[in-house]
């Protein structure tokens, strides 16, 4: 089973040629970026200028936070005193981020602090009482929450019984009942008055230091904001790094903030940071030596290369490593802390594929698609740090909410993520009855469960689901941006859109329409996974990369007129810069797919005909004969030999034509199905159309080992195909 998909192409624009125009001269913009503006709701030069110069964007009091006063009171005066000061995080970015600019913070205010991260493997998320008794005997008498704590209510009054005073500071939903702590400071409590909900957790702790340099600036008699400019110099670029990697909306503070911070990394004194990058792109260059050019540090790159890595820490080994690498100032203790932190990455990246397999694997024996509207699957031992990454590629690809649970013992902690419509911690909150602990956001969560709820759990969680989400929010929706012409397409134009960053939620990277393309040349890359497309319209050529899938899986075959809906790109290799689209989708366009619905119609008909017995008449050339067997096994054969598993009706059309024979899409269409019924050849056909309303015409395929020559004759569609009237 996969998603239907349905394009959402805006044409806000239709009609407003001459106002988007004159928008571009004004702003010294081209057309497709003025256009992209206005479909984006910009609809004049000053709201767009606004927009590109961030000038509506500021931040806000962080006072209006309920319990920042006390927070600060109570951190200066354990600053004043000399108590011990432990900050206690989450092992992903956010809270290794906010661990680090906290405790850098701190620091330079004279404290005695130190921090502590619980162990994912042997802990589990949240404060723990082992932990807690810990923090007790090192003499702590103030523990900082980061990026946790807002459920941790019983936690919270062991800790207090232990001597600890605990200040609380998170940007998870809030529970009924917040903890007893000397503070709690959240933008999502109910009683919140702070205007903007969407911080991160490194963006909350970096409100609290706004509020203590602002208490510092006053007693100083400072006056303006140099405070300000002070933190975001020496902090930014990590409040943007845990900003973007936990994925919050890109607007407001938060578009502000990761806007500096992209700015500071770009020319980054941080030697921790500086080593990452430069690791990171080594691991990138063919020949493992740096790049000869820095990459241009986007949101992106923040969110596919940075993150990654320091989030492998707190998934595989220790998240404190990833501490370590932004506190230091030895830069040969940043590299090696580097390397190690891309090595942990990799061994991510296998533990990842196993389990992508293995859960793959479960839902193709398990679950029925008809009942199952969220996915839950569990096994023993999967590995805990990756479970939440595995999650959020079946969700992807199912678009479905999906829960995968490690067992261990009697008790599995589990990751979930969700999609639009569904919120996920509201979903476990209507099972709490059968959970040991959870929490997170709407759209992912953690949890722990004892084995024997595990039925009870799936059974209820598809209650929930399947009352709450709609046949539309299970349609995967493109939406893209514009359509432009081939001739918009670049260096130029992928550069300037460069202007509109940050991009992430609530402003997505740019996605453009291309239709009615051709496409010239297909071929697979990166070992069979990649598809690598040269589109052609008007004489005009770009290259197109399709990553994750590869030619057989698309249904596009050379000759193809195609829609491709991108991303722009810009290929920097070896000082080399050229213009490529990066395709999130692609679907058949024109007369091609008018002409794959009437052959599906017609097999389909022909199919039902078969099955009810229906005297449907058909025409002696769609009935498959001993030599259209023949040559359709030898091309599966064929294709086998290049470890290619996927078919399409087209491409196998296109490889007789060649050779001077015709026969039709029908026709083969049933040759597929008397090789699968029996059992020459296994078949599973693949997903629809971008539309979802015109099925694939590709199929999955695994030829089997007979032992015995199969008589095709006496397959049973076969035989009903034979007796079926004639036009």
């Amino acid at each position: 089973m996969s998603p239907k998909k349905q394009w959402n192409i805006n044409t806000a624009d239709a009609g407003h040629e001459g106002e988007i125009a004159a928008m571009a001269e004004a702003l010294g913009i081209r057309i497709p970026t003025a256009a992209l503006l206005w479909n984006r709701g910009y609809t004049n030069a000053k709201e767009a200028e606004q927009f590109l110069k961030k000038e509506t964007v500021m931040f806000h009091d962080p006072f209006l936070m309920p319990g920042m006063d006390i927070a600060c009171m109570r951190i200066e005066a354990a600053v004043e005193r000399g108590e011990k000061i432990i900050i206690y995080g989450d092992y992903d970015v956010d809270g290794v981020t906010s661990v680090s600019i906290l405790c850098l913070y701190l620091k330079s205010r004279g404290a005695d602090v130190d921090y502590y991260i619980p162990n994912r493997i042997g802990e589990g998320y949240g404060i723990n009482r082992a932990a807690l008794e810990q923090v007790a005997h090192g003499g702590a008498s103030l523990m900082i929450t980061v990026d946790t704590g807002i459920t941790a209510v019983d936690e919270i009054e062991y800790a207090k019984s232990l001597g600890i005073d605990v200040l609380v500071t998170d940007h998870h939903e809030c529970h009924d009942i917040l903890p007893d702590a000397i503070a709690v400071i959240n933008p999502r409590r109910p009683d919140s008055s702070y205007p903007f909900k969407e911080l991160a957790g490194v963006g909350v702790v970096f409100k609290l230091l706004s509020a203590l340099e602002y208490r510092a600036a006053q007693r100083a008699g400072e006056e303006g904001y140099a405070y300000m400019r002070r933190l975001c110099e020496d902090y930014a670029d990590l409040v943007a790094i845990g900003t973007v990697a936990d994925v919050m909306p890109l607007v407001d503070e938060n578009r502000l903030i990761v806007s500096v911070g992209l700015n500071l990394i770009e020319k980054t004194k941080r030697k921790g940071l500086a080593a990452l990058i430069d690791q990171s792109l080594a691991g990138s260059d063919p020949k493992g030596g740096k790049t000869a050019k820095k990459k241009k540090i986007t949101s992106s790159f923040i969110g596919y290369t940075i993150a990654p890595r320091i989030n492998a820490a707190g998934r595989i080994s220790s998240a404190e490593r990833a501490v370590e690498l932004f506190m230091t100032d030895s830069e040969a203790e940043a590299y090696a802390i580097s390397e190690d932190l891309c090595n942990t990455n990799r061994q991510r990246q296998i533990e990842e594929n196993a389990i992508i397999a293995r859960a793959n694997a479960k839902i193709r024996e398990e679950l029925d698609f008809e009942k199952d509207k969220i996915i839950v699957l569990a096994e023993d031992n999967w590995h805990h740090g990756v479970i939440g990454i595995v999650s959020s590629r079946i969700t992807e690809k199912y678009n479905l909410p999906s829960i995968l649970i490690s067992f261990e013992g009697d008790v599995g902690k589990g990751s979930g993520r969700s999609i639009k419509g569904i919120n996920l911690v509201e979903a476990l909150k209507a099972c709490s009855d059968l959970l040991v602990k959870f929490g997170g956001h709407e759209l992912a969560a953690g949890l722990s469960v004892e084995r024997d709820k595990l039925p009870e759990l799936r059974r209820r969680l598809n209650e929930y689901v399947s009352t709450h989400l709609t046949d539309a929010e299970v349609v995967t929706n493109i939406d893209i941006d514009a359509e432009i012409g081939i001739s918009d397409i670049t260096i130029d134009q992928a550069s300037e859109l460069y202007l509109l960053e940050p991009y992430g939620i609530a402003n997505p990277v740019p996605v453009f329409a291309l239709c009615d393309v051709q496409v010239a040349e297909i071929n697979a890359i990166g070992a069979g996974k990649h598809t690598k497309m040269l589109l052609e319209h008007g004489g005009k050529y770009v290259t197109a990369l399709f990553f994750g899938k590869n030619p057989g899986e698309l249904g596009v075959v050379s000759g193809d007129t195609v829609d491709v809906a991108f991303n722009l790109d810009i290929n920097d290799f070896q000082n080399q810069r050229t213009v490529q689209l990066l395709v999130r989708d692609i679907r058949l366009s024109g007369e091609i797919r008018e002409s794959l619905a009437a052959d599906r119609e017609e097999y389909e008909r022909i199919k039902e005909a078969i099955r009810t017995g229906e005297r449907y008449p058909i025409d002696d050339s769609i009935i498959p004969v001993r030599d259209d067997f023949a040559g359709v096994y030898l091309y599966l054969k064929q294709l086998a030999r290049q470890n290619l598993d996927v078919v399409s009706i087209r491409a196998m059309q296109r490889y007789f034509a060649h050779s001077g024979i015709s026969r039709s899409a029908v026709k083969l269409m049933l040759c597929i199905d008397i090789f699968n019924e029996t059992n020459v050849v296994g078949i599973e056909p693949l997903q629809g159309d971008a539309h979802g309303d015109i099925p694939s015409d590709c199929y999955r395929f695994k030829l089997n080992f007979v032992k015995t020559k199969v008589n095709l004759e006496k397959s049973s569609i076969y035989k009903r195909l034979k007796n079926m009237p004639r036009e």
